[in-house]
C-alpha cells in the first residue's frame, strides 16, 4: 500500500460529515497535526481548533459552519471540509457535498444517532459520493465490533466492510489489525502507531475478518469469488484494487477505526484517502462537466470577511485560472476576481492561480452566489448543481433595536442570506415585520449572534404574528355617507352596499347593480377601492375575508361629489355594516407532514394531539427503511415552536414540511383570547 509516490489524481478534496458531536472538528485537527499543517491539535472545548474558529461557534461549543482546510500529505495537497453535523445547519453540507471528491463520515457506536447518520448516508448514496465510514472515539468502545457493525448497518444502502479489527487488552482496546495489509499496529498517543508482531488470537480473528471482507469484495468481482472457492490467497495488489474500484462505484463503504482526540487512525485514514479515493477527473465526471480549455468551477460556500468582503469559496473542477480573470456563472452573473486565497481555516493565503482540483476562496465576485457554475470562457456555463435549502421551519420577527440601524439591518440580512440561502427573509406585508426564517432555534439564535458581533446590528424579536381573519355569517343592507361642508367645493358621496357572506375561500368579490345613474360608473371603482379599504381591519381587528360586497343605489352631487367622497363613503358604509353581520374569527390550517424514525411515532402523534392537530394517518416512509410519514392538519398557532419538541424527540434527526390547506373557525373562550390578545398587542 505505501510506495510514496506523488498520486496523479491531482488536489484532493475531501468531506468531513456525520452526526452532531461525532468528532468531526476534532478528527480535522488530528488530520492537520498529523501532516504538519498545524504544530499540534487544538480542541473544540479550548476555543483553539482550526475549525469552530468564528465566535457563534466557539461560544456554543459546535460547529455552525462550513470549514476548509488545505494541507498535504506524501506530496500531495488535500483540501478537508468540516461539515456542520447538526440538522439545522446542514444545508452548508449539501451545498459543498457535489464538489468532493470523497466524504468521510464520522460517527460512533451510538445507537440513538442511527437516524441522523442514515440521512447524512442517503444525501451521499443519492449524490454517488464515495465515502469511508470513520468509527471515532474507538477507546470508549464497549461492545465488540461485529455488534456496531451490525447496529450501524441499517442506516446505510450498502455493505459498511470493516477495513481494520480492534485489538482488544482486557476491556481497553489498545490498536487495530488492516485486513487489506494484514499487520497489527499498536496506538501510541500522538504519535504514529506502531507495527507489532501479529500472532494468537488476534491471528484468528484476522483471518476469519479479512474473509469476511474478502467475501462481500466478491460479491462484485467473479475471479475473486473463485479465488475463495478454491482456497486460494488473492494478491494483495488485487485486494487494493477490488477495495477502491468498489469504493468509487459506490458498491462498499469501507469502515475504519480510530479516537481522534489521540490521534488514532488518522494515518491509515489518510492512507486509504491517498490511494483509493477518485480524484479530480472522476469528479468532473460525476458531475456531467464537458472537457473544455476554459477554467471550470463550483462555488459551494459565500463568506463575508470583515477586512476581505465577500469571498467564494470554490473548487476547480477542471482548467487553469490567474487571479485577475473574468468568470461568467452559470445564473447569469460575471465579476473579475480580486484575489485567489488558499484556504486554511480562518488564516488564508494569497496565491498566483489555481489548478485543476484545488480549492480556493476567490475574491469580490460580487454577482455570483452559492451553487452557481462559473467559467473563465466567453459563455454563461450550464448549471450542473442544484443544492435547494430544505424548506424552514421556524420563525422570528425581528427589528433593529434603535430605528436608525433599519437600513444596516436590511444589508446585514443580506449577508447573511448569501451566506446561509437555508435563511430566509420574509416582509409581511400586512404586519410590516421583517420574519426571519430558519431550519431551528439554533439556527436563528446564530444568526442574531451574527447581526450583533460581525454587523453591528442589534435586534429585538418576538414569534411571528399568526395569519387570522374574520368573516361574516349574515347579510345585511347598509348605507354610508360622507358629506362634509368646510367653504367653496364640499364632499357628497352616498352608497346602498349589500354585504353577504361567500364559501369558505371564496374571498372578496365586488359587484355593482346601479340603476338609474343614483352613482355615476366613473365613481364606482372609488366605491370598490373604499370597500377593499374597509375590508382591511374587520370589527375583531383583523382582515375580512370571504364576503361579497353589492353596490345597489346611492346618490351623488354635481359639484361636490368626488372619486374621494365615494371612496370614504363605502368605507364607512362597509365598517359600520359588518358589525351588525355576525363576525366569526377564521384561523389558517395547514397541511403537516412529518418524517421521523419508526420508534419516535408515538411521542409525535402525542404531542400533534396537544397541539390541535388533526392526525390524518402515516405510513412508511417511501425508500427509508425504519422511517414513518405522519400527516395532520394543524392550526398554524400551534405550529410556532413544533420543531423544537420534534427535534427533542427524535434525537434532532426529524423534520416537517407545511403547506396552507384552509381557514377554519376559531369561536367561544379561544377566539375571545386571541381577539384580547390582538387588541392590547396593537
Amino acid at each position: 500500500m505505501g510506495q510514496d509516490v506523488r498520486s496523479p489524481r491531482g488536489p484532493r478534496c475531501i468531506a468531513l460529515v456525520g452526526p452532531f458531536q461525532s468528532g468531526k472538528t476534532t478528527l480535522l485537527e488530528a488530520i492537520l497535526a498529523r501532516t504538519g499543517a498545524i504544530p499540534r491539535a487544538g480542541s473544540v472545548d479550548a476555543g483553539t481548533s482550526v475549525g469552530d474558529a468564528s465566535p457563534e461557534a466557539r461560544h456554543h461549543k459546535m460547529t455552525v459552519g462550513l470549514t476548509a482546510a488545505t494541507t498535504s500529505f506524501m506530496g500531495d495537497s488535500y483540501t478537508f471540509l468540516d461539515c456542520p453535523g447538526s440538522v439545522e445547519f446542514a444545508h452548508d453540507m449539501r451545498a459543498a457535498l457535489p464538489a468532493v471528491d470523497a466524504a468521510v463520515v464520522v460517527c460512533e457506536a451510538d445507537e440513538k444517532k442511527l437516524p441522523q447518520l442514515q440521512i447524512i448516508l442517503r444525501e451521499l448514496e443519492e449524490l454517488k459520493i464515495p465515502r469511508f465510514l470513520f468509527l471515532n472515539k474507538i477507546d470508549r468502545a464497549n461492545k465488540r465490533i461485529r455488534e456496531t457493525l451490525a447496529t450501524l448497518q441499517p442506516a446505510s444502502r450498502v455493505p459498511l466492510v470493516l477495513r481494520q479489527i480492534p485489538i482488544w487488552n482486557g476491556e481497553l482496546i489498545e490498536g487495530f489489525v488492516d485486513l487489506a495489509l494484514e499487520r497489527a499496529f499498536v496506538y501510541r498517543e500522538h504519535k504514529a502507531s506502531e507495527v507489532v508482531a501479529l500472532e494468537g488470537g488476534d491471528l484468528d480473528r484476522e483471518k476469519e475478518a479479512r474473509f469476511s471482507m474478502l467475501e462481500k469484495l466478491a460479491d462484485h468481482d467473479d475471479a475473486l469469488m473463485e479465488q475463495l472457492l478454491e482456497d486460494i490467497q488473492p494478491p494483495r495488489d488485487a485486494v487494493f484494487d477490488d477495495l477502491a474500484r468498489e469504493l468509487r462505484e459506490g458498491l462498499i463503504c469501507p469502515v475504519l477505526l480510530g479516537a481522534a482526540a489521540r490521534e488514532n487512525g488518522v494515518l491509515r485514514l489518510m492512507k486509504a484517502l491517498r490511494h483509493e479515493a477518485p480524484g479530480i477527473a472522476e469528479t468532473a465526471k460525476r458531475l456531467g462537466a464537458s472537457e473544455a480549455k476554459d477554467a471550470l468551477g463550483y462555488v459551494f460556500k459565500t463568506l463575508h470577511s470583515q477586512h476581505g468582503g465577500k469571498l467564494s469559496l470554490t473548487r476547480l473542477i477542471a482548467g487553469h485560472l490567474d487571479d485577475g480573470a473574468t468568470l461568467q456563472s452559470s445564473s447569469g452573473g460575471a465579476g473579475r476576481i480580486a484575489g485567489i486565497l488558499a484556504v486554511n481555516g480562518a488564516y488564508d493565503s494569497k496565491r498566483p492561480s489555481a489548478e485543476a482540483g484545488d480549492t480556493v476562496a476567490l475574491g469580490k465576485l460580487d454577482p455570483i452566489k452559492t451553487g452557481d457554475m462559473v467559467s473563465s470562457g466567453k459563455t454563461q456555463p450550464t448549471a450542473l448543481v442544484v443544492a435547494e435549502p430544505t424548506p424552514p421551519v421556524l420563525g422570528m420577527s425581528i427589528a433593529a433595536s434603535d430605528r436608525k440601524d433599519d437600513v444596516k439591518l436590511g444589508q446585514a440580512l443580506a449577508r447573511l442570506h448569501e451566506e446561509d440561502p437555508s435563511l430566509v427573509i420574509v416582509q409581511n406585508a400586512q404586519t410590516h415585520d421583517t420574519v426571519l426564517w430558519g431550519q431551528g432555534e439554533m439556527h436563528l439564535r446564530v444568526e442574531v449572534e451574527r447581526l450583533r458581533d460581525r454587523f453591528g446590528v442589534n435586534v429585538k424579536s418576538h414569534p411571528p404574528a399568526i395569519g387570522y381573519q374574520e368573516t361574516i355569517r349574515k347579510p345585511i343592507t347598509q348605507r354610508g355617507r360622507h358629506k362634509k361642508q368646510s367653504g367653496g367645493h364640499g364632499q357628497f358621496g352616498d352608497v346602498v352596499l349589500d354585504i353577504r357572506p361567500l364559501q369558505r375561500g371564496d374571498g372578496f368579490k365586488f359587484a355593482e347593480k346601479v340603476v338609474g345613474g343614483a352613482v355615476p360608473r366613473n365613481y364606482i371603482p372609488a366605491v370598490e377601492e373604499g370597500v377593499v379599504d374597509g375590508l382591511t381591519r374587520g370589527p375583531l381587528g383583523f382582515p375580512v375575508t370571504d364576503v361579497q360586497v353589492t353596490l345597489t343605489d346611492g346618490s351623488f352631487h354635481s359639484v361636490d361629489s368626488s372619486d374621494l367622497a365615494f371612496r370614504t363613503a363605502a368605507r364607512i358604509g362597509l365598517s359600520e355594516g359588518l358589525p351588525q353581520c355576525q363576525p366569526v374569527l377564521l384561523e389558517p390550517i395547514h397541511m403537516v407532514e412529518i418524517v421521523c424514525p419508526t420508534d419516535a411515532t408515538a411521542k409525535i402523534n402525542a404531542i400533534l394531539s396537544a397541539r390541535r392537530g388533526q392526525i390524518l394517518g402515516f405510513d412508511t416512509r417511501d425508500g427509508w427503511s425504519g422511517w414513518d410519514c405522519v400527516r395532520a392538519m394543524m392550526p398554524e398557532a400551534e405550529i410556532g415552536e413544533l420543531i423544537v419538541e420534534l427535534r427533542s424527540a427524535t434525537a434532532g434527526a426529524g423534520s416537517f414540511t407545511r403547506q396552507f390547506d384552509h381557514m377554519a373557525e376559531v369561536t367561544g373562550r379561544a377566539a375571545d383570547q386571541i381577539i384580547a390578545a390582538h387588541r392590547d398587542a396593537a
